[in-house]
């Protein structure tokens, strides 16, 4: 890696964001945990040097289960990385919810499985997890959006499931009953690896279906928004320049000197960044 690389905002790219630039610098990064998604690259957005990697891949080539979220997260780390805003689609289990709001979670209910989600595998160091999402990110970024003209639902929860397949209706009904409002596939164990890292990340979710089409049993009809990829990347990619400026908003608002947040020991985190 150049010197020349070192970057400290970044972006993850969700379903149907797989370019933020038009000439970046490409950056192909190996690590420790095997390869990232894609190459990482970098250019300029809001007057800041930004990251960029594509969590899918570009063309959406991996699903949510075979994500290398640690290589992912440990790629932009090593590049000096301390805020990241990761993008993605999710769908509405809260009847509050309508597709096309912009989200930004501050909890999260993982019901994945047998997903890397440590870098702490023989010296244990125990997250303090309590707030998944950076605080002090997503209170940046809900005014960032307000100031743009958004009205974005701030401090929801997610419950962040398996994939690649959508929620049955019993499920919608669960995940309604415990307390979701959104349903997603990718933001466990992204979030929890960037707070083992010392680096904030903030979660901007673009509404784009109601989970299972689970009002219908409400209504008694069917709704036309219930969940199918068809739908989410037709709905993510009208919502593209929306979501491009809604993320070019809040990567303006984080201040130069924002540090990231240090939840472990920073002899911890070296320690891995040097692997």
């Amino acid at each position: 890696m150049s010197a020349t690389a070192s970057v400290a905002i970044a972006v993850i790219g969700g379903s149907g964001l797989y370019r933020l630039f038009d000439d970046p610098e490409r950056i192909d990064l190996q690590t420790p945990y095997g390869s990232p998604s894609d190459a990482v690259t970098i250019g300029e957005l809001a007057g800041r040097r930004v990251a960029f990697l594509p969590r899918h891949g570009e063309g959406h080539r991996l699903a949510p289960h075979r994500i290398n979220a640690r290589a992912n997260i440990w790629a932009l780390a090593r590049l000096g990385v301390r805020a990241i805003v990761s993008s993605s689609a999710v769908g509405a289990v809260d009847p509050a919810l309508r597709p096309g709001d912009l989200v930004l979670p501050s909890q999260l209910i993982d019901r994945t499985w047998g997903r890397a989600d440590t870098y702490f595998d023989d010296d244990v160091q125990h997250l303090p997890a309590a707030d998944p999402f950076d605080p002090e990110l997503r209170r940046l970024a809900a005014a960032a959006l307000r100031a743009a003209g958004e009205s974005p639902v701030d401090g929801v929860t997610s419950v962040v499931v398996q994939g690649p397949r959508f929620s049955t209706r019993a499920e919608s009904r669960w995940f309604r009953a415990a307390g979701a409002q959104i349903v997603n596939m990718t933001q466990y164990p992204e979030a929890v690896l960037a707070a083992e890292l010392g680096v904030g990340l903030v979660a901007l979710s673009f509404v784009t279906d109601i989970d299972a089409d689970i009002d219908a049993e409400r209504d008694g009809a069917a709704t036309g928004d219930g969940a199918d990829a068809e739908l989410v990347l037709r709905r993510m990619a009208q919502a593209a320049p929306r979501i491009r400026a809604a993320i070019a908003a809040i990567v303006a608002a984080i201040p130069d000197d924002y540090a990231g947040r240090r939840l472990l020991p920073a002899a911890a985190i070296d320690a891995v960044l040097a692997r």
